[in-house]
């Protein structure tokens, strides 16, 4: 795997760029030499992920008002299946 390499200037000119829209690792060079590495520690969730996330809430709410559940009875069902797992 190659490592991009970024001089130090034009690193800390475009910081919001290689903090925001990279997940791989850079290395920082000084006159061509490393003198560090910017490792991404948690990439944020992409746009597609949340919005999958939205429609799967939807679909839940959904069926619970179809079955006539409230969220109350859905979460006391989940503690007393919880309290009955070994």
């Amino acid at each position: 795997m190659d490592i991009q390499s970024v001089g130090i200037k034009e690193f800390r000119a475009n910081l919001h760029k290689y903090t925001k829209q990279t997940s791989e690792p850079i290395a920082v060079t000084y006159h061509g030499v490393p003198i560090g590495y910017y490792i991404p520690t948690q990439p944020t969730p992409q746009k597609q992920d949340l919005l999958a996330l939205q429609e799967a809430v939807q679909k839940i709410t959904q069926l619970l008002q179809t079955q006539g559940v409230s969220e109350e009875e859905l979460l006391a069902d989940f503690q007393s299946a919880k309290k009955n797992t070994p």
